[in-house]
């Protein structure tokens, strides 16, 4: 027996990664899926006829030691992978794909779903289980099981592709990622960057017995430089590398694999009687319809274009003012709209630094937590980590109930893929009555503390941090029965609200007063920098907008309508660009090849969530502001009808019950000075 298919002896039950080994992943993933199968054919086989307990409830708890370990083997292929264990995912992609296949396409189960589904009015359900059988009986239909069995296997190709390419395409970016180096060995060279910058250049260096200095495509090491450095050559040289990832002719390249991906789904769409891979996706969200995303982003666009456009010349003349600039580039923006910043508002993202030291901001977020929702975070030494970076929490609430363990891994490295993001371990359930709670991550890569110097974060950084650890929150006070339900089990233009509206409290001088304090002197942060930090909120509010409307677009455009013609990913891409576009374009570069979020996340004909869910949430804290933005009943509506819930119930109508009427739209455009 393997130690990943049995319960863990450790606290908690927590995963044991240093007992794992890469070797242990396949034949438990054999004999997981194994179990799974007998789990499932029992349903399929029971003679006794089906009812909501035996059919759609055991399949809403079968398959959990299969689930279990597939959150810890993917969770550590994109923070902690290796050739061994990307060789692995591309052995098992493959089999989870099939089983996933042999249940949506198990006919006697479907026969049992069905009969369920069919009388459900003969069950007394309550909402919870209501929208449980009824998303099991659309899992079905959506997946091939109203299909005939050329069409079934069909599905079953196009699947075990789709995954293997999908992989493909995140590994190939990884691998680009890590192969970049800018290795600089004059002084000269470092004009302008920031001294925490450079000594984390020197450490790297050294960490590889080179002289100098290096810098590579990490976001803590990439933006600093574009963001600072005044040699407008490197700056330039950093810039095309980043946009050359996965698109360049080499090994890694991804253009065959995003048309691919693209192609495969749309005939898996159209397989299932959809006209687009986005009416597919978008029937079981809240926007229902590509033309009504559409429509969506284009009238933000419309908005946001104009004051756009003002700035983009605002910086245009900013830049040929200060340098004699006549054209301003991509590799330019980052550079002067920093400068730009500083002289509006005498701004540096350095001078602000010093006042987020890592350590103080996830502390701040805990008591964020603790006010709003009466938990506290407890770091604990006795859980196990798979790198020494990760650190553990227990969260307890006032009676000191264990409410879930969290863990936090904040720093780059190879083998962890670039950004942030929120993931779970294991699932909050309530099974035999015993309520089981989460096993919560979040994953970001910021500086690492130097020799001289702790870890401090710019401005954008506190907001990731309180962005990712609000996704946390969903996951950790989730208070469901079913795992498929629970925390961000939600409709994928809904999941961005709790962890959107973090980011709301961080502007706010009471948050910041509970953790802006100089790492040297302890001094709280000075309360003309706070009215700076919230006066400067919305600076290149219309450019900020355009670049996610021109992603959301994008994506709309690969999966809106028919791509099997499409046979020049750079020039489509020009294409879908043309009405967001303000720098000139470089024909070097393309966002596609590397466009983790639709291609190897979840995120297809999803990206328009963030602005969707911005609307949510801009509206949401207008009712936290109205009140106290640490009021305790606004706070217990949110928790309650929110953060608990899960996707027990249509997003809207959880909304509506917090908030007491649809959002308003208008509240985005005010808080974005988009309009008066």
């Amino acid at each position: 027996m393997s130690i990943l298919t049995t319960y863990f002896q450790t606290p908690h039950n927590t995963a044991p990664f240093s007992k794992i080994n890469n070797s242990d992943f396949e034949p438990a993933f054999d004999t997981a899926i194994q179990q799974a199968k007998e789990e499932i054919d029992s349903i399929a086989l029971n003679i006794l006829p089906a009812t909501f307990e035996n059919t759609i409830e055991a399949m809403a708890f079968s398959g959990m030691t299969l689930d279990r370990l597939s959150s810890i083997f993917f969770n550590l292929n994109s923070a902690e992978t290796n050739d061994e264990l990307q060789q692995i995912a591309q052995k098992v992609a493959p089999k989870l794909s099939e089983f996933s296949n042999d249940i949506l396409l198990n006919e006697k189960l479907f026969e049992r779903v069905k009969h369920v589904f069919d009388q459900k009015d003969l069950f007394e359900l309550s909402a919870e289980q209501q929208t449980l059988l009824e998303n099991t009986y659309k899992n079905f239909v959506r997946n091939g099981a109203l299909l005939d069995s050329k069409s079934k296997s069909r599905l079953r190709e196009i699947d075990a592709e789709l995954s293997l390419t999908s992989l493909k395409f995140g590994e190939n970016i990884l691998a680009e990622t890590h192969q970049y180096q800018m290795h600089l060995t004059s002084e000269e060279d470092l004009a302008g960057l920031p001294e925490g910058v450079i000594e984390a250049a020197r450490q790297l260096a050294e960490s590889e017995n080179k002289e100098g200095w290096i810098f590579t495509l990490d976001y803590p090491s990439y933006l600093p430089f574009v963001t600072y450095s005044s040699n407008r050559a490197l700056r330039k040289e950093l810039t095309l590398a980043a946009g050359k990832k996965a698109f360049q002719n080499n090994a890694f390249n991804n253009e065959e694999n995003v048309l691919k991906i693209v192609r495969l789904r749309f005939e898996r769409a159209r397989l299932l009687g959809y006209p687009t891979h986005a009416d597919f996706v978008l029937e079981e969200r809240m926007a229902q319809s590509p033309q009504k995303v559409t429509s969506f982003l284009n009238d933000l666009l419309q908005k946001a274009k104009p004051a756009a456009q003002q700035e983009f010349k605002a910086l245009t003349e900013f830049a040929k003012q200060t340098d004699g600039i006549d054209r301003l580039e991509k590799w330019d923006g980052p550079y002067y709209s920093e400068k730009l910043k500083q002289e509006r508002f005498n701004l540096d993202d350095e001078k602000l630094k010093p006042y987020f030291k890592l350590e103080n901001v996830l502390e701040g977020a805990f008591k964020v937590a603790e006010k709003l929702y009466g938990i506290r975070f407890e770091e604990t030494k006795n859980m196990d980590t798979y790198h020494e970076d990760v650190q553990t929490f227990e969260v307890k609430d006032s009676d000191n109930n264990l409410i879930a363990v969290f863990y936090t891994d904040f720093f780059p490295r190879k083998g962890k893929r670039n950004g942030a993001w929120m993931t779970s371990f294991k699932p909050q359930y309530i099974k035999d009555g015993k309520n089981e709670r989460p096993h919560v991550s979040i994953v970001c890569n910021f500086t690492k503390p130097t020799a001289t110097k702790p870890s401090l974060l710019t401005f954008n950084e506190v907001t990731t941090l309180f962005h990712e650890f609000g996704h946390a929150l969903h996951g950790m006070l989730a208070d469901t029965t079913y795992p498929g339900l629970s925390g961000t089990s939600v409709y994928w233009d809904f999941v961005e609200l709790p962890s959107q509206i973090m980011e709301n409290w961080c502007y706010e001088q009471e948050t910041l007063e509970l953790f802006a304090r100089h790492y040297e002197t302890g001094e709280m942060i000075p309360m003309e920098l706070v009215e700076k930090i919230k006066e400067s909120a919305n600076f290149q509010e219309g450019i900020a907008t355009l670049r996610q409307l021109s992603f959301g677009l994008l994506d709309m455009g690969w999966h809106a309508q028919d791509p099997t013609a499409i046979t020049d990913l750079k020039a489509f891409e020009t294409e879908q660009f043309a009405s967001t576009q303000l720098y000139p374009d470089v024909k070097e570069n393309a966002m596609s090849t590397a466009f983790s979020h639709i291609f190897h996340g979840g995120y297809a004909s999803g990206y328009y969530s963030y602005k969707w869910a911005e609307v949510l949430d801009a509206d949401a804290f207008a009712f936290f502001k109205e009140k106290g933005i640490f009021n305790p009943e606004v706070a217990s509506g949110f928790k309650n009808n929110i953060l608990s819930k899960g996707g027990t119930e249509h997003p809207m109508v959880l909304y509506k019950r917090f908030r007491g009427q649809e959002p308003q739209p208008e509240a985005l455009l005010k808080r974005a000075g988009l309009t008066k």
